[in-house]
């Protein structure tokens, strides 16, 4: 099962993640991290298929898919 991981410390929040997952499992989190940043999260693990899309289109190199 893949499991995605983010990198919160370091997400600026520019939501281009949460538009290209196919499934709509990542959202803008409510909280903010150090930077002042609301990191994107993901909402449901289970649910993620694995494709690495999200992580293939972040400009910061975020997330990582562990299968």
């Amino acid at each position: 099962m893949p499991r995605p991981v983010f990198r919160g410390e370091r997400c600026k929040g520019c939501g281009l993640c949460v538009a290209i997952c196919p499934k709509k499992i990542i959202k803008i989190g409510t909280h903010f991290n150090s930077r002042g940043y609301r990191p994107a999260t993901c909402v449901d693990e289970a649910l993620c298929i694995g494709c690495t899309l999200c992580g293939k289109t972040c400009p910061d190199l975020v997330i990582e898919i562990y299968k």
